[in-house]
């Protein structure tokens, strides 16, 4: 067995019904309280839950004010006006309450109300990074989808470059991750079957990762399995608890595992064609190159290929390795029809003008690095290329 490091200082709360806490949890570590969410006009369901929220805050002697400018794809404007109203506020605490983009946002505010600048010159590639006068992160997800509440990343993107980055270090790893499913079962269909692809692209990118260990593998694997047998249902059956409670617990597990390992080829376009496209959802980003990713990658990796295919069709285990890798590609094919995740560059509306774009900059990021095959340039045009139609 290789040698392995693992870290995680996140303290997951699981478990349904677990928000109730999140007053004690923000109150352990501040006075004073930043929510950051998006609008609540943007969903019913969502006045309701920021009350309730704001509601065990007061309750535990919090003083709360509330950001709702959250955007999809957050942007450095985006995120500079919420760091303003940290800064007016004197938030000693930030607390996102939402999906990736909830969280991804309330991180590079902890960031930003904290240092010189704005947050997009502490992203990875910049010398500067963020010091321990960041804010602590309280993180509520409300998706089974990113992950973000267990990982050091926040991802952002700067409209003026076209460029979708992260900021990825430690100090950005929430404080306190409560993980209740009961939030999730109003989530639309397609934003269920979205964020639940990206849970398995996050568990497999990670078991294919050059920094996958025995630990990583374990959770991944289980993920893997979650969103195999429960996606399906959560999409179909919203308000099925038991699917949104095996989907959250699977992200968490996908989320602890890409903190620790990292992702592959497939990030790496997304994050681009995010920038460059930001009415793209995430998990549609990493959906519409998958068929082309798992024909171009499955020959390289033929046992995790193998794996993967017989966690999705057991019928595969009888059958050798190299089989059951290549046959991995049609089982998740017909998988992602049946959740609504067969998608085209053209049914995003992306223009085959932009796949010039994104395959210019998809290795700005070092993701691609650790696939087990190494794509050139024209090679990624080439997987976008055939991305843009599908039958």
């Amino acid at each position: 067995m290789r040698e392995f490091n693992y870290f995680q200082p996140t303290e997951i709360r699981y478990g349904s019904g677990r928000l109730s806490e999140v007053g004690e949890a923000v109150a352990g570590l501040g006075e004073r309280c930043l929510l950051v969410t998006v609008s609540p006009e943007s969903a019913p369901v969502f006045p309701a839950l920021f009350d309730r929220v704001k509601g065990y805050l007061k309750e535990a002697g919090v003083e709360v004010e509330h950001f709702a400018g959250v955007i999809p794809n957050p942007t450095t404007d985006s995120i500079t006006a919420g760091a303003g109203v940290a800064k007016e506020f004197g938030a000693e605490v930030v607390l996102g309450v939402g999906g990736g983009s909830s969280m991804d946002t309330a991180k590079a505010i902890a960031v930003e109300a904290t240092h010189p600048g704005t947050a997009w010159d502490y992203r990875w590639l910049s010398e500067t990074q963020p010091t321990d006068k960041t804010l602590p992160i309280v993180a509520v997800t409300t998706t089974s989808g990113t992950g973000s509440e267990v990982t050091q990343v926040s991802a952002l993107t700067n409209p003026a470059e076209n460029d979708k980055s992260a900021i990825y270090n430690s100090i950005l790893y929430p404080r306190v991750a409560i993980v209740d499913p009961e939030l999730a079962v109003t989530v639309p269909k397609h934003v269920t079957a979205s964020t639940g692809f990206d849970v398995f692209c996050h568990a497999f990118e990670a078991y294919l990762h050059p920094n996958a260990s025995p630990l990583t593998d374990m959770m991944a694997l289980e993920a893997i399995g979650l969103v195999a047998k429960y996606l399906p249902t959560a999409v179909e059956e919203g308000p099925n608890l038991e699917a949104r409670e095996a989907l959250a617990w699977g992200n968490t597990l996908a989320g602890l595992c890409i903190a620790n390992a990292g992702v592959t080829l497939p990030h790496g376009i997304g994050m681009t064609i995010g920038g460059y496209c930001p009415h793209v959802m995430h998990g549609e980003a990493l959906a519409v190159t998958y068929p082309e990713f798992t024909r171009y990658t499955y020959p390289y990796a033929i046992k995790q290929f193998a794996t993967m295919g017989r966690i999705f069709d057991p019928s595969l285990r009888d059958e050798p390795d190299e089989v059951a890798a290549e046959k991995s590609c049609e089982v998740l094919d017909e998988f992602m029809k049946k959740i609504g995740m067969w998608l085209s560059f053209e049914g995003l509306k992306v223009s085959e003008e932009e796949l010039v774009l994104i395959a210019d900059h998809s290795q700005v990021l070092p993701d691609y690095e650790n696939n087990p095959r190494v794509a050139i340039r024209d090679e990624i045009y080439e997987i976008l290329a055939n991305s843009y139609q599908r039958d």
